[in-house]
């Protein structure tokens, strides 16, 4: 059972698509992530405030799409890596 668990194509695979849903919902949803992203700097005492809220959901949806292709492409490359 245990190395199921640290196989490294599983963790490859599994880590891919964590990054497929993540990005997804950043770029789906940027308001509600850069909502969290607050939360998350207030509770270790931070203050974040973007300058323009516009550029910001755009930098977000940008991130969200990186993290989706870079997901994608990691899962096709260990695919034809694989054959």
């Amino acid at each position: 059972m245990m190395n199921l668990i640290t196989s490294t194509p599983l963790v490859l695979i599994l880590f891919s698509i964590v990054g497929i849903v993540i990005g997804l919902f950043i770029f789906c949803k940027p308001e509600l992530a850069i909502e969290i992203q607050r939360k998350f700097y207030e509770k270790i005492n931070w203050r974040m405030e973007p300058i323009s809220m516009k550029k910001e959901i755009r930098n977000t949806k940008i991130m969200g799409v990186f993290l989706v292709v870079v997901s994608i492409a990691t899962m096709v490359c260990y695919f034809l890596k694989i054959k």
